[in-house]
């Protein structure tokens, strides 16, 4: 009898895909929607992300272009830019709103990396945490040690590739990050 390791690869591939969304909303040398999409605008007294009040879309490399649905809403929009601390610089038209993106200094690269790395080792972490709630499960289980001995290699095994999944988006963003 072979244990099942379907709930820990369910829980490994929701980390994965944390991941990516994490890496995805950390600024590299291109504008993307992506790194708007933790910003929150205060609409109507609740807290909403800014895809729900405007359109993002990218206008050039360093530039994306806001085109907010009402234009009572324009300065919460802005505030909620400036409030979200992304180093950008916004600028507010009657067309609507411009997000440039000033070019990465030495010091500001250094930062994303550091901010990358930190979100790599929390989904180490949360890797770690599902592997733990994994072999507490096996040893709750019925199963002879050698069952036992035989689920936690495959576990491991798993883990491991995981981690390389992991590791191969760090270092891909760590490029991306370099340009």
């Amino acid at each position: 009898m072979t244990y099942d390791l379907s709930s820990f690869e369910a829980r490994a591939k929701e980390v994965h895909e944390w991941l990516q969304k994490e890496f995805a909303t950390i600024r590299t040398g291109r504008a993307t929607t992506a790194l708007l999409d933790n910003v929150r605008v205060d609409s109507y007294g609740a807290q909403v992300p800014l895809n729900q009040v405007a359109n993002i879309n990218v206008e050039d490399p360093r530039t994306l272009a806001i085109s907010v649905w009402n234009a009572d809403q324009a300065q919460d929009v802005e505030r909620a830019l400036l409030d979200a601390d992304l180093g950008l610089s916004v600028n507010v038209s009657d067309s609507g709103i411009r997000v440039s993106f000033p070019e990465l200094t030495a010091e500001r690269r250094e930062q994303l990396m550091k901010l990358a790395k930190q979100k790599l080792e929390e989904g180490r972490i949360s890797l770690r945490t599902a592997r733990d709630e994994a072999i507490k499960q096996m040893e709750a289980d019925e199963l002879s040690k050698d069952e036992v001995f035989r689920a936690k290699e495959t576990l491991q095994k798993k883990v491991d590739d995981f981690n390389k999944q992991m590791e191969t988006l760090y270092e891909t963003k760590e490029k991306e990050i370099q340009i």
